[in-house]
């Protein structure tokens, strides 16, 4: 008989997040590139948390390509999750590091003539954290995206001590990109709550029904959702609707959040306190 060469059990296995005290309750929504719907999940998550009666802040640390308005960088990401959280927050707070270019931070600072400050960021979460029971936020690009000289996305998550979500790409090119963020994470021992695939482009092929499999074969991250392409929808306010009912459709986001060691919520949906809302029946996942 031959030696079998691939280990029985996964080959990626993934950090459980622990319990997170109140004050640091919350994700860190990433990526396995840059385009892969982010935006759309971390916006969709955080209508659905507030359908839930859960007070929920929203940050995307850093933001490039935002255009000037009356004097002063819009950034659209940030608008379009304050929005679908309905938050109050200021949006120097949401997106303290706010860029022109539309290139990854670093470069697009660089540029600028400026720099990131790592520790204003870290102040402007701590700030939001404390005013929210949970935060979402969401990073740029991926994991190895420079923010500044010295300083990675990764950086970023380690200093605010989050769980990580990851958004990946449903189709062809997935398990790669997906098994290279995670082993990453492994090395680094950031807890993983699980796994997003998203089809932002549109791609039908075999691997879209394949990788689901495969990925549950080589890691022990939970795969939390499939989300279908979504012909003519992008992250703006107009088309908030549909976005938070397809990620209720798709995403299993009790499940999430027991994952994400949310501490607030009790088994029966309740949000301690009695200032919350009985959670909704579970939504039939169609995939993942």
């Amino acid at each position: 008989m031959p030696e079998k060469l691939v280990p029985a059990g996964p080959r990626f296995p993934h950090r459980t997040p622990a319990a997170l005290p109140p004050g640091r309750r919350g994700l860190f929504v990433t990526g396995t590139d840059t385009g892969v719907g982010k935006t759309l999940v971390t916006g969709g998550l955080a209508a659905c948390l507030r359908r839930r009666g859960i007070d929920t802040g929203v940050m995307k640390p850093v933001e490039t390509g935002c255009p000037m308005r009356r004097g002063r960088r819009l950034p659209r990401d940030g608008s379009f999750l304050r929005f679908m959280a309905r938050a109050r927050d200021p949006l120097e707070e949401i997106v303290p590091c706010r860029l022109a270019a539309p290139l990854a931070p670093q470069a697009a600072a660089d540029r600028e003539g400026v720099r990131p400050d790592p520790a204003a960021i870290r102040d402007a979460w701590q700030r939001l954290a404390a005013g929210h029971d949970f935060t979402l936020v969401e990073g740029a690009g991926g994991l190895l995206v420079p923010i500044d000289d010295g300083f990675l996305m990764l950086d970023l998550i380690l200093a605010l001590r989050l769980p990580v979500l990851l958004v990946a790409r449903a189709g062809l090119g997935t398990l790669n990109h997906t098994l290279l963020t995670l082993e990453c994470l492994a090395r680094r021992r950031v807890p993983v709550t699980g796994v997003i695939l998203n089809a932002p482009d549109g791609d039908r092929g075999p691997a879209v029904r394949t990788n689901p499999a495969v990925l549950r074969h080589w890691t022990s991250a939970p795969l939390l959702g499939s989300i279908p392409h979504l012909r003519g929808v992008r992250p703006v306010r107009a088309q908030a609707g549909a976005i938070a009912r397809q990620v209720e459709r798709h995403v299993r986001v009790e499940e999430l959040l027991a994952l994400a060691g949310a501490g607030c919520f009790s088994r029966d949906g309740l949000r301690k306190g009695g200032r919350g809302n009985r959670l909704p029946r579970r939504s039939r996942p169609t995939g993942g």
